[in-house]
């Protein structure tokens, strides 16, 4: 009995401690997609506490249909904006019919998961060859490059302190301590910043502690729905570079399991969710994969209790306005470096997977690298479209054109070889 007392009280207190390290890392995640998952909302008019809630009642949808194996975050996704604003334009600002668009587009998702479940995942993934896939990782963190300079632009001395600060805790940081080199980071530019009377504390100050979101529900109309759905075409590829990009730097496949179907289930039931009680459409987000290749713990139990986090600010106002009152340009400094860290891990794919340089290689490797990063000043440069019209709002272009020129173009050049 005493031995069992004695494990007992040692335990105890070890158990608490690896309590609190989660709950850290949780928060450390929290806070690095917190700022894209509200700004959304924030620039289409839908709630950004519902979008709070969906994000994080979407990532336990998620995880429950990858058999909580993948460490992913949902966030609100950007690709949405333009066609939601379209919807609110056409139906007077009744934001209703883009929910019943997003809908629709959530279980698109849905019987895409299945067809893909049915055709099987391998038929797929033999034209995901490595240099496809590493100039894809490469191209979604280098678009998301300027996207954190122009946040950092507000304040570059502020943004310069806080990704210094994250830098040299990453490289000369140690155990724990470098884990949270992103929340310490975080919480050294919000210091600056507030010393230099950059923070809005009316934000906080006119808080309510508590407050129930204002929920929505959508209204169903074709014309809306046909603006919305082929969104969906535009957002798989770059689904598809998240959850690879993700199972690059865990060190796994997610692609064939827990399986490219449950992954697309997961952000189809999630998407429909959101939409239905008025929020906007979910994704896999990059900054949480950042996160993951910085602090190389890919728990994700970490992940489900950062959404359960997301879930409680949605209802306490107060905490969720002083994450409000951070700094955009706090949020640009650190997310220049989740998002060079996306683009190193593509390089590092091409490299590890020792992809010949060889003409074929460099032929699909530059084709996707051009396309996904140059195709506006392509457009510009010769009056051409580059990307595939959906119909008059929507296109395929961009990263996902890119990808499906490079897959084509890579299943074209290596057909001799296949047979």
């Amino acid at each position: 009995m005493t031995e069992n007392v004695i494990k007992g009280s040692v335990s105890t207190p070890v158990s608490i401690m690896a309590g609190a390290k989660k709950s850290v890392l949780a928060l450390q995640h929290l806070i690095a997609m917190f700022g894209a998952t509200v700004l959304v909302p924030m620039i289409t008019g839908l709630n950004p506490s519902i979008a709070l809630l969906s994000a994080g009642i979407g990532t336990l949808i998620f995880h429950t249909c990858t058999k909580g194996k993948v460490p992913v975050f949902l966030g609100s996704s950007f690709a949405f904006i333009p066609v939601i604003l379209t919807v609110k334009e056409l139906y007077n600002g009744d934001l209703a019919y883009a929910q019943g668009g997003i809908v629709v587009a959530g279980l698109i998702y849905v019987l895409m998961s299945f067809l893909i479940k049915s055709i099987g995942v391998e038929r797929i993934q033999k034209y995901l060859a490595p240099q496809v896939i590493g100039p894809m990782i490469i191209v979604i963190g280098l678009n998301l490059v300027p996207v954190a300079y122009g946040m950092a632009t507000g304040n570059l001395m502020v943004a310069g302190i806080t990704l210094g600060v994250a830098l040299a805790i990453n490289f000369l940081g140690k155990g724990f301590v470098k884990q949270l080199s992103i929340l310490l980071a975080v919480m050294t530019g919000y210091a600056v910043a507030f010393s230099m009377g950059l923070v809005d504390t009316s934000i906080v100050g006119n808080a309510n502690l508590v407050a129930v979101p204002n929920f929505t529900f959508p209204k169903f109309d074709m014309g809306a729905i046909a603006i919305i759905a082929p969104v969906i075409l535009a957002v798989f590829m770059e689904h598809l570079g998240d959850i690879t990009t993700n199972g690059q730097v865990v060190g796994k496949d997610f692609i064939k399991e827990p399986g490219l179907n449950r992954t697309l289930l997961g952000d189809g039931l999630a998407t429909t969710f959101a939409a239905l009680i008025g929020g906007p459409a979910n994704t896999t987000y990059g900054e949480n994969t950042g996160v993951l290749a910085i602090t190389k713990n890919y728990d994700p139990s970490i992940l489900r209790l950062a959404a359960m986090f997301a879930v409680v600010l949605a209802f306490v106002a107060k905490i969720g306005a002083v994450l409000s009152s951070i700094p955009v340009s706090v949020m640009g400094g650190i997310s220049l470096m989740l998002f060079s860290m996306i683009a190193l891990i593509g390089v590092k794919t091409i490299k590890n997977n020792e992809v010949k340089m060889n003409a074929k290689n460099l032929v699909v490797m530059g084709t996707i690298l051009v396309l996904g990063l140059f195709s506006t000043q392509l457009s510009a440069m010769t009056g051409l479209t580059i990307g595939i019209p959906i119909n008059e709002t929507v296109s395929i272009s961009g990263l996902s054109f890119a990808a499906l020129v490079g897959i084509i173009l890579n299943a074209v050049l290596n057909i001799r070889k296949e047979a």
